[in-house]
């Protein structure tokens, strides 16, 4: 093959891949404006007066009177500060208790050699195939018979456990060389020092990702606060977005009900943008062996 033939090719396979990215990107762009429309058209509702949302007979893609009236009228037609609170204190609390949970109970499926472990573990393994409406109603019975219902603890108390967690937090620790166990043991160091000053800060990347992952599973929490709670005082934002819809605006004030799920949505779009990456990378981690 000649020198000019060389470049030839060169010159063609850099124009194939050139025009392959360039359609990569193209089909990328056109993924990416499908799926922030949805959330671009909430906010821009939101910017929108009653009167003039209702005058539109053709959707506009934008508006050049945009106004706040409706996210003031969100915090006083309901008491969505109240929601929010709540929600706060249930996201917090539940997800402290269940990484704490999580973290033991996958070191002790990883580390600790004791009987019945394989079989006990595959029993939890097999109850990630239980779909979670078929426990709902054992747990509404729980917390009534507990008399927990409207209160923090019947909220918190059905949330405290993860399966799905365990098992990677269990598949993260096994990455862990064994040799540094034995080797901790050895010096008389304890599980849970062990635990605390090696695995921890060796798997917290997957540590972090459960946390954000149990914290926005928390704030979207529908079902169960739905069903648990019956007192405005304990309501979260989930179940607050109904009484919005019934009880504060009416179900024809679409802009204000749009100002009230910006509000609520916020707080999730700018957790995740802060720890997009650390999501990825302890995603990624949990799921290599080796």
């Amino acid at each position: 093959m000649t020198h000019t033939e060389f470049e030839a090719r060169r010159k063609a396979a850099g124009r194939k891949n050139g025009v392959g990215k360039a359609l990569t990107y193209l089909a990328l762009s056109v993924w990416a404006v499908v799926v922030l429309f949805p959330f671009y058209w909430m906010v821009l509702t939101s910017l929108k007066s009653y009167g003039a949302y209702n005058s539109e007979h053709v959707p506009a893609f934008f508006t050049l009177s945009p106004t706040l009236e409706n996210y003031e009228q969100a915090f006083t037609a309901v008491p969505l500060g109240g929601y929010l609170l709540n929600t706060l204190i249930f996201a917090v609390i539940t997800t402290a208790v269940m990484v704490v949970v999580s973290t033991l109970a996958a070191y002790a499926f990883a580390r600790l050699r004791f009987r019945g472990r394989d079989l006990v573990f595959g029993l939890f393994l097999s109850m990630m195939m239980i779909p979670n409406e078929l426990v709902v109603i054992t747990n509404f019975v729980t917390i009534t018979n507990l008399d927990m219902r409207n209160s923090f603890p019947g909220l918190i108390l059905p949330s405290i456990t993860s399966v799905f967690y365990i098992y990677l937090l269990k598949e993260n620790f096994e990455q862990v060389p064994e040799e540094l166990y034995k080797a901790a043991k050895v010096d008389g160091t304890s599980d849970l020092k062990y635990l605390w000053k090696v695995m921890v800060p060796i798997c917290r990347p997957t540590i972090v990702t459960i946390t954000i992952l149990k914290l926005i599973e928390c704030w979207n929490s529908y079902v169960w606060p739905r069903l648990i709670t019956d007192d405005q005082a304990y309501f979260l934002v989930s179940n607050g977005i109904q009484q919005i819809r019934e009880e504060g605006f009416g179900r024809e004030n679409i802009p204000a009900m749009m100002a009230a799920v910006v509000v609520i949505s916020v707080p999730l779009v700018l957790l995740f943008l802060a720890f997009r990456n650390k999501i990825m990378e302890g995603a990624s981690r949990g799921g290599l062996k080796g």
